[in-house]
């Protein structure tokens, strides 16, 4: 499969996509519409791009009823991708052989449906980075020859969810079109980077007829998300869904999260994994994306203080470890209860504390072996980030060779302990808004010199 948008990322990818939706799955986020009329049921193209954040349980991207009976493509509770046509005496299911993932990149997605075509191979196509991916026959197989299905009859459309279950995506979305009455490929909605090879998007708006129940929903304005940019005015409903879902994580600038592979065992991640929640104390994540040269800036926020939280870097991780970073010989963590600073388990400094409600910004030197910590904007230690003043040592044991990684943990006790992160597209509203040099991220305060970590900062820095 080719490159997906991923930390190998292009500073300049010459079509830039502004802005995502973020959807979450505790909040049953989706977006709805019944189409006016029926249109074209046998012929059509879906494309979106698809950043996932929860695995391992059924999250359907595009769902046209015909009464009780969908018409449906979906991830699956083995990740796999799924086509599917429930109707009584006429199920068609299709499953691909490859499984789906990657939690710290984007997916591009086109389905193209035409039941006209003499070939049953040719009657639906599955695209992934811009390659016709292999869709293998169930029992069920291919629809038959100038079948209708349920995609563009006038009844409820979704998006982010399956009419009939709770199968909601957890993720974000952009750059999502559908077009009535044409089977295109992947190639009428991105392109191959001539230089790196990655698979990009390009802009498709004026190129396409999208057709009467077409749409194109680029989540460029915050109050209304569902909005159709096609000229069709096909605008959709948003259900659980508000502006603060709106991101800049998109498809052509890829922001860190924290990271929902690593297995959890004593917390959970939500929010398009930016919302930390330990339950039991002794727990850590990490960032979707590490450094190992450059200079990196993110915050944290309280949202429910339970126990205690350490809010840190670490530079290697290990699957199912329980510990936070500041019992293992790896990193650096600043607890919340105490203001000690831990390195590779010492206390090593004492800094302020902090609860529920303050925001901790983290700076990270990587040129310099140099990390800062701040609470609501003040900086620990009368430290100067930017003229590289009073900052704590990266520890010598840990060499530049490896990755650094930002960490929280859920150091002790039982109390639930909710933290959101803001890698610069945050979950909560920010009240300042501050970027970085480059013009990327929207942070309470932030600091000059240090950049969100984001793909395009580092193609540049990184």
């Amino acid at each position: 499969m080719p490159l997906i948008l991923g930390t190998n990322s292009i500073k300049d990818t010459g079509y830039d996509v502004d802005n995502s939706v973020r959807l979450n799955r505790g909040d049953s986020a989706n977006f709805t519409r019944t189409p006016s009329s029926a249109s074209n049921r046998r012929t059509w193209t879906w494309s979106g791009w698809v950043k996932r954040s929860g695995l391992g349980n059924i999250q359907t991207l595009f769902d046209g009823s015909d009464g009780g009976y969908p018409e449906i493509f979906y991830f699956d509770a083995d990740d796999k991708f799924l086509y599917h046509h429930d109707i009584s005496g006429s199920d068609y299911k299709l499953i691909s052989s490859q499984v789906f993932r990657d939690v710290s990149a984007w997916y591009h997605i086109v389905v193209a449906k035409d039941t006209t075509q003499s070939t049953e191979t040719n009657r639906l196509k599955v695209y992934v980075n811009g390659s016709q991916i292999t869709m293998n026959e169930s029992a069920l197989g291919y629809p038959t020859q100038n079948f209708e299905g349920a995609i563009n009859i006038n009844d409820l459309h979704i998006i982010g969810n399956w009419k009939t279950n709770s199968y909601y995506v957890d993720g974000y979305l952009c750059e999502v079109a559908f077009v009535d009455g044409t089977q295109l490929d992947a190639t009428s909605f991105g392109e191959f980077d001539s230089d790196s090879g990655i698979w990009k998007p390009k802009d498709f708006k004026d190129d396409v007829t999208f057709g009467t129940n077409g749409f194109y929903l680029d989540f460029a304005d915050s109050a209304d998300l569902g909005d159709d940019e096609s000229g069709n005015g096909n605008d959709w409903t948003e259900n659980n869904i508000t502006a603060t879902d709106q991101s800049t994580d998109t498809c052509t600038n890829n922001f860190a999260t924290w990271n929902g592979v690593k297995p959890l065992t004593r917390g959970a991640l939500s929010e398009g994994n930016l919302v930390f929640t330990g339950v039991s104390g002794n727990e850590t994540t990490y960032s979707s994306i590490g450094a190992s040269s450059g200079k990196w800036y993110f915050e944290v926020k309280g949202t429910t203080n339970g126990d205690r939280m350490s809010v840190g870097c670490a530079q290697k991780f290990v699957q199912g470890d329980q510990h936070q970073q500041t019992t293992n010989t790896n990193g650096i963590g600043y607890d919340g209860v105490t203001g000690s600073l831990y390195v590779n388990n010492s206390d090593v400094a004492t800094y302020s504390t902090y609860s529920n409600t303050d925001i901790i910004g983290v700076a990270l030197d990587l040129d310099n072996r140099k990390i800062y910590f701040s609470v609501n904007g003040t900086w620990q230690n009368s430290a100067d980030p930017s003229a590289g003043s009073n900052g704590y040592s990266l520890p010598s044991n840990l060499t530049d060779e490896d990755f650094w990684f930002f960490a929280v943990s859920d150091t002790y006790g039982s109390g639930a302990t909710a933290w959101s992160a803001n890698f610069g597209s945050p979950q909560f509203s920010i009240s300042s808004g501050n970027s970085d040099p480059n013009g990327y991220g929207n942070f309470e305060y932030g600091t000059e010199n240090f950049y969100a970590l984001n793909s395009k900062n580092l193609a540049e820095f990184g």
